[in-house]
């Protein structure tokens, strides 16, 4: 039965491409969008058009598994550079790991660090390193593609673990120096073989800097084919649609009707912009909440109009300390600017009453959070909210182990490690310290 259906689901079916936000004339294919991570002038691509489930999707969505659900969302914009069969393939091999809602007294919290870095990031991650191989695999290019990622703390682990072996391609990691958690250095800096630890003496969004300053250096690019796994990639970042369908799924099989309002924990804004995108395509939402910690330029944006980034301000959750998110452009791409604010609403929160938060969950739910979670929690108690219509699911983004000393500071109790954290913890740390550009140049080009 749900054969018939599937094969007639989308209204349309053409080829996508992918154009340049900040030269829209310039066009390409999702294949070169996703091997040059980045358009030359440093903008991003976005999709021609929005694809629209059809009507008889949305009757039946609850009841269609999620791979195939997946498939239906991802093929049109995969399309002809994908077949059916190899995005199966690939997303089978993504989505083996569960995004489960656990009630969480009015709310609902939706796991996504049951994957194998204890984060959100290993479905993009997954995803982005199977069509990069694929692709690269195909060009029969002489020279290996690299893959260079700025990390606030969770992406380069989930980089570092799905590029691991791929071959044709080495992986070079931009992480800031004493700003990430013990485990999330750990999943970067104890891999080897093809992947690179680098510690940048500043911010992310120094790394995040250095990574575009790469990507439009001409001398560089003239003999090392760069491309990016940070979010600003298309293959990074649509695929995270998906667990907001498997959230609504979820929601639907344990018999509640209402409309989700997700909160999400926001840095560099992929992930809330893949949720905006599963929206557009028809996922029945309304609304989302930015829930961001004191790096709260989109916040104050939303409320003054004027979008001006600060000096980043390390925080327990580290992993949002973003004051330049890359994604907000596609956000305002999607919706326009006139739009947004019936869309979208934004708070920020600092670390005190992060560690409050993470205390009420755990006294109130014996819930242990980890204080990107605690930030999404705070994101719907701040967002007015009818319960009567709408349910709020908050994202938690990340195993607490990975957060063991806020953990420990906000509910005194030690979280019990995985044995996959286990086994890093008696691995050798290996990485490389670099000051400016001019050190991440030298090293490129030397190798």
């Amino acid at each position: 039965m749900i054969t018939t259906y599937i094969l007639v689901t989308w209204i349309k079916r053409e080829f996508m491409n992918y154009y340049n936000l900040g030269s829209r004339s310039i066009v390409t294919s999702f294949s070169d969008a996703v091997i040059q991570g980045i358009a030359p002038d440093r903008s991003l691509y976005f999709p021609e058009r929005i694809p629209q489930f059809s009507v008889d999707l949305l009757k039946n969505i609850a009841d269609i598994p999620l791979i195939e659900l997946a498939i239906e969302a991802m093929t049109p914009f995969t399309s002809p550079d994908l077949t059916k069969e190899e995005l199966r393939l690939i997303l089978e091999n993504t989505l083996d790991f569960e995004f489960p809602l656990v009630e969480i007294g009015s709310h609902y919290t939706l796991e996504l660090f049951h994957g194998p870095t204890l984060a959100f990031k290993d479905v993009g991650a997954r995803f982005m390193a199977q069509c990069l191989g694929k692709f690269s695999g195909q060009k029969n290019w002489s020279t290996k593609t690299t893959v260079l990622v700025a990390t606030s703390g969770d992406t380069g682990g989930a980089v570092a673990n799905g590029f691991l072996g791929v071959e044709g391609v080495d992986v070079v990691i931009l992480f800031p120096e004493g700003k990430i958690s013990e485990v999330q250095e750990l999943q970067m800096t104890t891999l080897g073989q093809n992947i690179t630890a680098l510690e940048v003496k500043g911010s992310f969004d120094d790394c995040q800097s250095y990574v575009k300053s790469a990507f439009v250096d001409k001398d560089l690019i003239s003999h090392r084919r760069l491309t990016s796994a940070n979010s600003i990639n298309v293959a990074r970042w649509l695929p995270q649609m998906l667990y907001y369908f498997a959230a609504y799924q979820n929601l639907r099989k344990l018999g509640d009707q209402r409309t989700p309002v997700f909160s999400v924990p926001s840095g560099n804004f992929g992930n809330i912009c893949a949720g905006m995108m599963a929206k557009e395509i028809g996922l029945p939402l309304e609304r989302f909440i930015a829930a961001t910690n004191v790096n709260d330029t989109v916040v104050r944006y939303l409320n003054s109009k004027v979008y001006a980034p600060k000096p980043t301000t390390p925080t327990l959750s580290n992993a949002m300390d973003v004051s330049d998110p890359s994604n907000f452009i596609r956000i305002e791409e999607l919706f326009k600017k006139q739009e947004l604010e019936r869309v979208i609403k934004a708070y920020r929160f600092d670390d005190s009453q992060t560690l409050e938060a993470m205390k009420h969950l755990f006294k109130e739910y014996g819930y242990v959070a980890d204080p990107h979670g605690a930030i999404g929690y705070l994101g719907l108690e701040a967002a007015p909210i009818d319960s009567s219509s709408e349910v709020g699911i908050f994202l938690e983004t990340a195993h607490p182990v990975k957060f063991d000393g806020a953990v420990k500071k906000a509910i005194d109790i030690d979280v019990v490690a995985p044995e996959s954290v286990k086994r890093l913890r008696s691995l050798q740390k290996v990485s490389k310290k670099i000051e400016s550009y001019t050190d991440l140049k030298d090293l490129l080009s030397s190798n």
